[in-house]
């Protein structure tokens, strides 16, 4: 069976930019004048209009102004079209995408939609293509013209989403029949920063107020997101973290209600072990008694080389569980996953629009948000927690953590779980809950739901450190404000060293008196031993905790994983003493050869500096930057900062973790603060590419100007579109 020959090529669906974008010109003028941008004193868009769709082409131009490089670099990546910019070695990833992601499908879903989403999709694009129309000196890599149905590529927050846990390297070693993966592998042992965000919602009966609170802190990459305030006379009037090319507020609150993604555990992507034939060079698999003819069609990958554009082809395979994506022991490898965009885009819009839980819960529904938890809360006090709100009904008695058997009919999904079959909450006795990108069993203390209630692919996910340190910061609390909430959600405990602290001090204690490493590490031991558990910029003991523990998890992920247990479970109770004290040797060694001393302070090593917009980062020790106290989420910081270091960079430079931070109150009126990592732009010569960096590293918060009245004293330029 073949399928039509799908075309990725840039003729095949994009037309000339500048001869589209001329003829749309007086149209485009008119939509301009009815939307006003307001640009407070930290650069913020607060964009205002008669309709949403005048919204949606204000927000697109004012993220453009801010930065078209992410929002272009955003759809190159979801459209599966990296290559034609940056070449040859994205071509595999692009094929990933491109097993999804189908223009000619896309366009007849849009042609299908309610007449209101695609005003929407209109907008969208047209707000970006009036924006390169004003700025004739922005050259786009690739999309020199934005067509409406491109949002429905990309309509989570998340780039890549669910598509991303497709193993590239897996992926390349199939289709160009390879052994072995020609992506390098990564190192294990090194302590990956936890993806995911930190979401908390605080009842009235537990604050000072009287009013629900939420605290909004996603960890993603560095500007990955546009800080955003979207005003229609149709009701819409949301603020928050908007995803760079999306056309809603992603994690943010409206006048009465608020909402915060966080990563999910739950099992949304299933792999199917395919039993295949060769016949006569036409493939078929395997489904109950039966043989079925292997679906295959060509895909085209454009890239760029040379300077020039040229292609590659591939024949790619699917059976109806989805896309074949690697082998296994013979067996091909199907995948299946959710792949409703028009759904998605719906409930991403539809949902910041919601002013009370019934309203939030209604957009629940449409069972389209496959990879986040919500935590949620509103001005009538209710606060709630959504589970994953993809959820494939499944049979039990299969483990869904491994491929399953394609060819049984038994593993097929059987529907959806409604929403109150998932583990939810709604205003739990604990007068608090949360999600930190673990599982829900502990999400309201003892109000949690019960693991034991649900089927185990609901969650596979695991608690952490993270998990605990919230737990510690809210059980018992009755007095929350929203300065508070914050000074739990950068409180500098750090759970993971509970254990493996005191296991180490006590390997050293065991060491006989004599030796030259007993009395060599007598110092650092001292400040360990005293130590309690706090990150701080001054901090040396952070400094020395943080290196040992890196090398105690290098020396020790094998045996631990063996054991079955987690590094920190392992290191804290079984690894070998002499282990533990050659390790914090090492560590010492380290910071001496990087900073002339073990005694170096946390704050000179780990830094924020943000010196251009490259999306890769780029680091320089002899330029200027500014301390930051909190560390990285694997030892339980809420606060998280997950770095990158290079061969010629000593110090450790943020490039992830606290992108956005914002905490609401929700009283009469709302009233919230927030701070973004850098500054609101991305061009370097602004004023706002890095105004926030130093509010950034101390978790001191400004105020939001949610209401056009509080815009007053607070506005730097009012303006419509093109001007």
């Amino acid at each position: 069976m073949k399928l039509p020959i799908r075309t990725a090529f840039l003729a095949a669906f994009v037309v000339v930019g500048a001869q589209a974008a001329t003829s749309e010109l007086p149209r485009l003028e008119n939509t301009a004048k009815r939307v006003t941008i307001i640009r407070d004193d930290w650069g913020i868009a607060h964009v205002y209009g008669k309709t949403d769709a005048d919204v949606v082409f204000g927000a697109m131009y004012a993220q453009a102004e801010d930065d078209f490089n992410r929002v272009e670099t955003n759809y190159l990546n979801a459209m599966g079209r990296l290559a034609e910019t940056e070449g040859a070695g994205k071509v595999i990833q692009d094929l990933r995408m491109k097993l999804f992601i189908d223009p000619v499908e896309l366009k007849q879903r849009y042609a299908t939609c309610p007449v209101w989403l695609r005003k929407l999709m209109d907008s969208y694009a047209e707000g970006l293509n009036y924006y390169l129309v004003k700025h004739p000196d922005v050259k786009p890599r690739v999309i020199k013209h934005f067509e409406p149905w491109m949002a429905l590529s990309f309509t989570e927050g998340s780039i890549g989403g669910d598509i991303e846990r497709v193993n590239v390297g897996q992926l390349q070693a199939f289709y160009e029949k390879r052994r072995a993966a020609v992506v390098p592998e990564e190192d294990e042992s090194k302590p990956k920063e936890p993806t995911g965000s930190n979401g908390i919602a605080i009842a009235p009966g537990n604050t000072t107020g009287k009013h629900a609170l939420l605290l909004i802190n996603p960890h993603t990459s560095f500007y990955f997101r546009s800080e955003l305030q979207m005003v229609s006379e149709e009701g819409l009037n949301a603020y928050g973290a908007s995803t760079w090319g999306q056309f809603f507020i992603y994690q943010g609150f409206n006048d009465k209600a608020g909402w915060m993604h966080t990563s999910s555990g739950v099992d949304v992507i299933d792999e199917y072990l395919e039993t295949v034939e060769d016949r006569g060079g036409k493939y078929f698999y395997k489904y109950g008694n039966a043989w079925r003819p292997m679906m295959s069609s060509e895909i085209v990958v454009p890239y760029k080389s040379a300077g020039a554009m040229t292609t590659r082809k591939f024949t790619v395979y699917r059976t109806h569980h989805g896309p074949v994506v690697r082998e296994v022991d013979g067996k091909w490898v199907s995948v299946k996953l959710m792949q409703e965009p028009v759904k998605a885009l719906t409930q991403s819009y539809m949902r910041t629009k919601a002013r009370n839980y019934k309203a939030y819960r209604q957009t629940m529904e449409l069972k389209a948000n496959s990879s986040n938890n919500t935590i949620f809360a509103d001005a009538d006090g209710v606060i709630a927690y959504f589970h994953g709100n993809f959820i494939p009904r499944r049979d039990t008695s299969f483990d869904w953590k491994k491929p399953v058997d394609g060819s049984n009919p038994e593993t097929e999904w059987k529907g959806l779980l409604n929403i109150d079959e998932t583990p939810n909450l709604l205003n739990p006795a604990s007068g608090w809950l949360y999600n930190s990108n673990n599982w829900p069993w502990t999400a309201a203390g003892a109000s949690s739901p019960k693991r034991a209630d649900y089927p185990a692919y609901v969650e596979n996910g695991t608690e952490s450190a993270r998990g605990r340190h919230a737990v510690r910061v809210l059980e018992g609390k009755k007095d929350f404000t929203i300065k508070s909430l914050l000074e739990a959600a950068y409180d500098s405990y750090l759970p993971w060293f509970e254990k493996p602290v005191p296991a180490l001090v006590k390997a050293w204690d065991g060491l006989p008196a004599a030796t030259e490493l007993k009395q060599k590490l007598a110092p650092q031991i001292a400040l360990l031993r005293a130590w309690d558990f706090r990150w701080g910029a001054g901090s040396v003991e952070t400094s020395l905790a943080v290196y040992w523990a890196e090398e105690a998890r290098r020396r020790s992920l094998a045996a631990a994983t063996d054991a079955g247990l987690t590094p920190e479970e392992y290191i804290g109770t079984k690894a070998a003493p002499e282990v533990l004290v050659q390790a914090l040797a090492t560590a010492s060694e380290k910071l001496m050869s990087d900073f002339g001393t073990w005694k170096t302070a946390w704050g000179e090593i780990n830094r924020f500096q943000r010196l251009n917009d490259d999306i890769q980062h780029s680091f320089d020790d002899a330029a200027s930057s500014i301390p930051v106290g909190f560390t990285s989420a694997e030892w339980g910081s809420l606060a998280s900062f997950g770095f990158s270091q290079y061969p010629a960079t000593k110090k450790r430079y943020g490039i992830s973790g606290n992108s956005f931070v914002a905490a609401v109150e929700f009283g009469d009126k709302v009233r919230a603060v927030a701070v973004s990592a850098g500054g609101a732009s991305g061009d370097p010569k602004s004023k706002h590419f890095n105004d926030q960096a130093l509010r950034y590293s101390k978790g001191e918060l400004r105020d939001v100007y949610f209401y056009k009245a509080d815009l007053r004293g607070h506005t730097e330029r009012e303006y419509h579109p093109g001007q």
